[in-house]
């Protein structure tokens, strides 16, 4: 971790009471549904993000989702801990992704798309795993707020820019201008605000999931191939699905599962 992405990183603004409030419920083993539906209920403004995230086309419920109760229960609270989550912390940045050529719309579908397909490979038979990769899938990409914040200090966009184009792989773009990448510089961030060590340890080795213990390693798996299928300008291609589904194998995860969820989004 650079010295300079290391300062920004601590200066940081504490994250507000309400994302505080849901995590001791999320952690609590005694909570439940209803005292998340509680928490949330007592944030208007949060709930209204919540709701309008759920009612996604991408998720492809075919009835409106009006209340946190219905969003709690059809989602489940891993899930709708990381809906709550992605909002709180994306009001805590100043974005500004011109160095990667994309635009807040643009970087926010990134996210969506990436949550989406997600939950939908993994709420039947990895709904356990959501916990960890509900928050991790929306907020996995956040570290480039913060690369493109230094590229944008050092004036290195054109520099940036070039290693986009001879690398054709963002991270390794990344680490040759600035030293770090997005997983790096996501987890260190989470690692600030002090979540849990399996959320922060998902998003750093989702580039090289071999490299996580047991506990996460196929959390991290599931993490790498999303990132593979919907690449930084959030469209989802033959070929970014065709180097997905050879990961699908090599990691053994579910394919059928996958393909149900790539025809949803």
């Amino acid at each position: 971790m650079t010295e300079e992405i290391l300062k920004k990183i601590k200066q940081l603004p504490p994250l507000p009471e309400s994302a505080m409030q849901i995590e001791v419920v999320y952690q609590d083993p005694n909570s439940t549904f209803n005292d998340m539906v509680k928490i949330l209920e007592k944030d208007p403004l949060l709930t209204a993000d919540i709701l309008k995230a759920a009612n996604s086309p991408l998720y492809g419920f075919s009835r409106e989702i009006n209340t946190i109760n219905q969003a709690v229960g059809l989602f489940g609270m891993g899930t709708v801990r990381g809906f709550a989550l992605a909002s709180i912390v994306k009001k805590s940045f100043s974005l500004d992704l011109s160095p990667y050529g994309i635009d807040n719309e643009m970087f926010s579908l990134l996210s969506k798309k990436q949550h989406a397909l997600t939950t939908s490979w993994c709420i039947r038979k990895e709904n356990k795993l959501l916990g960890v990769l509900s928050p991790a899938a929306f907020l996995v990409e956040i570290g480039k707020v913060l690369i493109a914040q230094q590229i944008i200090s050092d004036k290195t966009q054109e520099k940036f820019k070039e290693a986009l184009i001879a690398t054709q792989d963002v991270e390794a773009a990344e680490r040759e201008v600035t030293g770090v990448d997005t997983p790096e510089v996501s987890a260190t961030i989470f690692e600030h605000w002090r979540f849990e060590a399996s959320l922060v340890e998902t998003i750093r080795n989702c580039l090289k999931p071999e490299n996580a213990n047991d506990e996460i390693k196929k959390a991290a798996q599931i993490l790498h191939v999303v990132r593979i299928t919907v690449p930084i300008n959030g469209v989802i291609t033959e070929a970014s699905t065709a180097a997905a589904k050879e990961l699908i194998t090599k990691y053994d995860l579910d394919m059928e599962s996958f393909d149900k969820a790539l025809q949803n989004i």
